[in-house]
């Protein structure tokens, strides 16, 4: 039997390959790889899925009512409930981020295709793009004031001394805490899962050599076993880990949409 190699299923591997180019000494190098193609079939997947669901039929079909029911999770689940009123402007770019990593997560669970939100590169780059958007509206919205984020209320001045560097350096590891949950979930659970589908077939080699080794039907059915339960508990978390993602964005917007409110 071949070696197993369960990280085998998050390498990089270039399917168009593009020549590189220097801009400026640096080496750019625009090669389509797994990731990106992966990338591009979720957003196309979601533009036609929405562009068929937005059609505004009198009676919703079925596309068009679990549209909406993402829909409204995005807006009265995420942004009006975490943000409030003001948090409408944001509710596309939530949207978005939902829609984008939910489908990426799941379509990573179809076997022998492969999970973009497994690369921390990709689950940094969302993080820093939602960390930037925080710092520009918080400085659009409350100008210098956007440092009173640091300055808990009702905290005596000489506890500030201790407090505002605490509040700081937390406010600085929000993307890679943000990054490191949806990656570390994604990676963990693909590792698992493949590890218990890999026994399956192992055990069913074993056991197929005959007498006590036909015990290994046994192992390979429990292996089986485990690997239905953890594909439905994967799903759950792909889901959730989108939710999760989008709901720290909203948390984190409103701290700085609603600054003037909660000082």
């Amino acid at each position: 039997m071949a070696e197993i190699q369960p990280m085998e299923q998050f390498l990089i591997k270039k399917l168009v390959t593009i020549p590189a180019f220097n801009v400026g000494g640096v080496t750019v190098d625009l090669s389509i790889t797994n990731s990106v193609a992966t990338m591009i079939f979720a957003a196309a997947l979601i533009t036609a899925f929405f562009l068929a669901a937005g059609r505004g039929k009198v009676v919703p079909g079925r596309v068009q009512a679990f549209g909406e029911i993402l829909y409204d999770l995005a807006d009265k689940g995420l942004t009006g409930p975490m943000i409030g009123d003001r948090g409408r402007p944001f509710l596309p770019y939530v949207f978005a981020l939902f829609s984008i990593i939910a489908v990426m997560n799941i379509w990573g669970m179809v076997p022998g295709q492969f999970t973009v939100t497994s690369q921390l590169s990709v689950t940094i780059s969302l993080a820093v793009i939602t960390f930037l958007m925080v710092i520009t509206v918080g400085f659009i919205r409350n100008g210098f004031g956007f440092f009173k984020l640091f300055v808990p209320g009702g905290v005596h001045w000489a506890m500030l001394i201790i407090l505002v560097p605490i509040e700081f350096i937390s406010f600085m590891v929000r993307p890679v805490t943000l990054s490191m949950r949806l990656f570390g979930n994604m990676i963990g659970g693909h590792v698992v899962m493949y590890m218990f589908a890999s026994f399956v077939v192992g055990m069913a080699v074993f056991a197929s050599q005959g007498g006590l080794a036909y015990l290994g039907y046994f192992g390979s059915a429990l292996s089986l076993s485990m690997v239905v339960a953890l594909c439905a508990l994967e799903l759950i978390v792909a889901f959730l880990q989108a939710f999760v993602f989008a709901a720290l964005t909203c948390t984190y917007l409103s701290d700085v949409v609603n600054l003037d409110h909660g000082h």
